[in-house]
């Protein structure tokens, strides 16, 4: 069974699916069953440059930051998207090769947690703490 917004991977030809709407049966791809993308929180091996960071700026609104160290950014190693969970949704941002790691978020309030997916490392959790 699936759970809504688990993100799941082909280990086979790399396709990513995020879940809308829960389901009884498994994701398939290339004739294989998806691996279940497990959040990870906390990134010690790597010097935190996984996990989101929520920073308010001077008019209260939040940049959201891929690890207090920034990730890198080249076309073999980066993040691939940053997710906003929000009282009312998500917000997305959808990242390239050479841009930088973060999402202005112009919400001022009811910012619960973000998560990132680094195209080599998974997927990672931060839970805002600014609030």
């Amino acid at each position: 069974m699936t759970k809504q917004f688990e993100i799941y991977k082909c280990e086979i030809c790399g396709n990513i699916v995020e879940v809308l709407f829960e389901g009884e049966g498994e994701l398939v791809c290339c004739g294989e069953i998806m691996e279940l993308q497990e959040e990870k929180l906390s990134d010690p091996e790597t010097g935190e440059k996984h996990v989101p960071v929520f920073e308010k700026n001077e008019v209260g609104e939040t940049m959201v930051k891929v690890g207090s160290i920034e990730h890198p950014m080249l076309p073999e190693h980066h993040i691939q998207l940053i997710e906003v969970f929000t009282n009312d949704g998500i917000l997305r941002k959808y990242l390239k090769p050479f841009e930088k790691p973060e999402f202005l978020v112009k919400l001022k309030e009811g910012l619960k947690h973000a998560r990132e997916y680094c195209n080599i490392h998974g997927l990672w959790k931060g839970e805002n703490n600014v609030n």
